[in-house]
């Protein structure tokens, strides 16, 4: 799926206020870490992920990574250590873009 720039400012102003559900530390992106992502999606549609110090990646390296390995997900944005991903709910989409 790709996003506008006006879709992209859209959900980056809705995530704006999430807490990051889910860490991404030194063992990096595992598919513990792509199961329990897929897990969140099944309950909300935005996502935000913290990439510590100690990943082997940065965030900006682990936002398209991230996007790939979840089937349907998009990456929206990445700003410091923090990346925001987006997958529209399959049967009852709540945010419209």
């Amino acid at each position: 799926m790709t996003l506008s720039a006006k879709q992209r400012a859209e959900l980056r102003s809705l995530a704006h206020h999430l807490k990051a559900i889910h860490h991404v530390g030194k063992e990096g992106i595992t598919p513990a870490t792509i199961s329990a992502l897929g897990d969140a999606f099944n309950k909300r549609e935005l996502v935000k992920i913290k990439v510590q110090d100690s990943a082997p990646l940065t965030a900006a390296e682990a936002g398209p990574l991230l996007a790939a390995e979840i089937p349907g997900a998009t990456h929206v944005q990445t700003i410091g250590k923090t990346v925001v991903l987006y997958r529209p709910h399959p049967e009852k989409p709540e945010i419209n873009v």
